[in-house]
């Protein structure tokens, strides 16, 4: 039985999220899967993705093929890292304690990574919510100023056009 990991589609319309799963390529793109191996929610920025990684190595390990999508997934969690260095390990190129600190140096550097593109999305955000409360304000203040004079011109004309009609 051929296996895939693949994505199976949830959520609304418009608003996608996806379990990642292991199912007979057989299978209906929704249907019938083997196993849950976590879930990816494009919706968030940056995206969010929960991975079962040993689970996934053991799939990958067995012959499973990923689709490109669930590819990319796993690359970015760091599962198909984990499978090529077990592979190492059972060579005999590495041993069990350097292919884990491996991937672990891997994970904090990601980490990081993804840290630092959070910390400059919630400043850019930042940034452009400051540039939009300075616009508003002057706005509102271009707004004021020519009210007021507005105000202040039409009051005096009345005035004097009542001065003139009274003469």
């Amino acid at each position: 039985m051929p296996v895939k990991i693949r994505l199976q589609r949830h959520g609304k319309k418009g608003k996608p999220y996806y379990w990642i799963v292991a199912a007979d390529a057989r299978s209906k793109r929704d249907g019938k899967y083997l196993e849950k191996l976590g879930a990816y929610n494009p919706n968030t920025n940056p995206a969010t993705v929960e991975l079962n990684v040993d689970g996934a190595v053991t799939w990958l390990q067995n012959g499973a093929q990923p689709t490109d999508t669930a590819k990319a997934i796993l690359s970015y969690k760091g599962a198909l890292l984990k499978n090529h260095l077990a592979g190492g390990v059972r060579k005999g190129a590495l041993t069990e304690e350097q292919a884990e600190a491996k991937f672990n140096a891997w994970l904090e550097e990601k980490a990081t990574k993804v840290q630092a593109k959070t910390d400059g999305l919630s400043k850019a955000d930042a940034e452009a919510k400051s540039k939009a409360l300075e616009a508003e304000k002057a706005a509102n203040e271009a707004r004021i100023a020519a009210a007021v004079p507005v105000v202040e011109e039409e009051a005096p004309a009345t005035e004097a056009e009542a001065t003139n009609e009274e003469e």
